[in-house]
């Protein structure tokens, strides 16, 4: 089972260190379902992609949300309007400097609760 090293008590774990081991969660099990790991952590001038994965010939880009609890909705919930737009926008950027051709799609990974993370994989979640 995988485990998130989330203790607010401790200086050493950051909100970024959390993030990072959200995202290697995310990118674990979505390889043990089948998915291949293209690229980590795209940046460009609109934004930042997470995960990029390939399932067959489709290029899935993957946005990892992590929330230690269902309060305020959680981490599906977290996924504003804005932050869908700057995805869109990144992923635009991606295609392009890569020239991306075929199927592409947009998969949420929502991870929710530590030490035992529940994982919601979400996919087609943003059009």
């Amino acid at each position: 089972m995988f485990r998130l090293n989330r203790n607010r008590n401790r200086t050493d774990t950051t909100a970024r260190d959390t993030g990072m081991q959200a995202e290697q969660l995310a990118c674990e099990y979505l390889q043990q379902q089948g998915l291949t790991l293209v690229e980590r952590n795209y940046h460009c001038r609109y934004g930042e992609i997470d995960l990029i994965m390939r399932q067959g010939k489709a290029i899935v880009l993957v946005e990892v949300r992590y929330r230690n609890n269902n309060r305020y909705g959680g981490a599906k919930a977290s996924i504003t309007p804005k932050k869908i737009s700057k995805l869109q926008a990144t992923a635009l950027h991606y295609m392009q400097q890569h020239q991306v051709r075929g199927q592409m799609r947009f998969d949420v990974i929502a991870i929710t609760g530590s030490p035992e993370p529940h994982i919601e994989w979400v996919r087609n979640a943003i059009s």
